[in-house]
């Protein structure tokens, strides 16, 4: 099992909270090179994964010894997964009913796969919550999405959460989960042969600020933001992370709804509300 005493619990807390805000901007900023670059889901997560592997390379501590290689693969392969079919949420069903849907899934997920797979009890309190979670997924599902294809950036989005929540369960379980230089490589050797097809050069928009909004998406959401995420589980169990990470849908609601034109629907409003109480209640069992 993953040892607490690594960092103080408070400084897990703020790691894992200012993760999840840079996490949320992200989001945004995602959303908007989707919008103006004329880049796909996959060729912007490869260009996420190339600055964040170019900046730790410069860096000796961002060198992978070799006893870790294995460890950074399996950390490359599960952002890859998790960035990448979140950003296609993102495109496809619009930033906030993406993020909502990525990060409400992720919990329950979580709080089974713990049960299953770690021999964590599963309280009545936490049946209470996955039903109640799954009921705010229904409400959301149902609402009117941002983006032009729903169903898929649901899935997406979907697949997005187990990513998150399969990388939550390993370094739980006592796997080193780190973000690496190899661990990005990993995830940019991935995703090269499909952002090939995609088209990896963006095509529109202004090319400084397209060069602006890659160079910080790459170091803060990702190469920072990972890095106090990774470093806040050391110290802060996963189900008090997964409420913590409720500032990521939260901060890219806000934005969605105020930057870039996103509705702002009952259904929206309704489905948010269960999936908090389900995540509290969570937290509390």
């Amino acid at each position: 099992m993953t040892s607490y005493a690594a960092v103080p619990f408070r400084h897990g807390l703020l790691s894992i909270s200012a993760a999840a805000v840079a996490w949320g901007v992200g989001g945004a900023v995602a959303a908007l090179l989707l919008r103006t670059s004329g880049l796909g889901p996959v060729a912007v997560t490869c260009w996420r994964f190339g600055v964040a592997a170019l900046c730790l390379a410069l860096l000796p501590s961002g060198r992978t010894s070799g006893g870790r290689r294995g460890a950074a693969v399996l950390t490359g392969i599960g952002l890859a997964v998790s960035q990448c079919a979140y950003f296609g949420s993102v495109q496809y069903a619009g930033l906030g009913l993406g993020t909502l849907i990525t990060i409400g899934a992720g919990p329950v997920l979580t709080s089974l796969g713990a049960h299953v797979l770690l021999g964590e009890r599963l309280t009545r309190r936490a049946v209470a919550a996955v039903v109640l979670a799954l009921g705010g997924l229904v409400l959301l599902v149902a609402a009117p999405a941002a983006g032009p294809r729903p169903a898929l950036g649901v899935a997406l989005a979907l697949l997005a959460g187990a990513g998150q929540s399969g990388l939550t369960l390993w370094a739980r379980g006592g796997g080193t989960a780190k973000a690496s230089t190899g661990a990005f490589t990993t995830g940019l050797l991935c995703l090269v042969p499909f952002a090939a097809v995609q088209g990896v050069l963006p095509t529109a928009g202004d090319p400084a600020l397209t060069g602006g909004a890659l160079l910080f998406l790459g170091t803060v959401p990702t190469l920072l933001a990972y890095r106090w995420y990774f470093t806040g589980l050391t110290a802060v169990p996963g189900t008090t992370a997964a409420v913590l990470v409720l500032l990521e849908p939260a901060t890219a609601a806000v934005i969605g709804v105020l930057l870039l034109g996103e509705p702002l629907t009952a259904g929206l409003v309704a489905g948010s509300a269960l999936l908090l109480a389900a995540i509290a209640a969570l937290a509390r069992s």
